[in-house]
């Protein structure tokens, strides 16, 4: 079994930074690849980013340069980096992860941008 828990959500201006993280914990000993979704209210859930087990990174159209992906191996964190934070930003962004051919998902971090 595998948990992952966010954390770092929260409100961030328009134009904004912010960055957020996810821990990994339980039987992780064969990851596909880790990754940040979101959801927005009446919307689907979409890719916002995803890496690799080897480091290769790929983006939502949307993002255009703005985010980055990145992982820590040695504490088995994913952290997303959000710049030029957009106004249609705000949606809960889920961690996922596939490992051993199954899909885990956190709870979610929401990320709200003031009007």
């Amino acid at each position: 079994q595998v948990q992952l828990v966010e954390s770092g959500g929260g409100s961030v201006q328009a134009g904004g930074s912010l960055r957020l993280s996810c821990e990994a914990s339980g039987s992780i000993d064969s990851i596909i690849y880790m990754g940040w979704y979101r959801q927005a209210p009446g919307k689907q859930r979409e890719l916002v980013a995803r890496i690799s087990k080897v480091g290769n990174a790929n983006y939502g159209d949307f993002v255009k340069g703005r985010f980055t992906v990145f992982r820590d191996n040695a504490t088995n964190m994913l952290y997303l980096q959000l710049n030029s934070v957009r106004p249609d930003a705000p949606a809960v962004y889920y961690c996922a992860m596939v490992n051993g051919g199954s899909l885990y998902w956190g709870q979610g971090t929401q990320v709200t941008v003031p009007s």
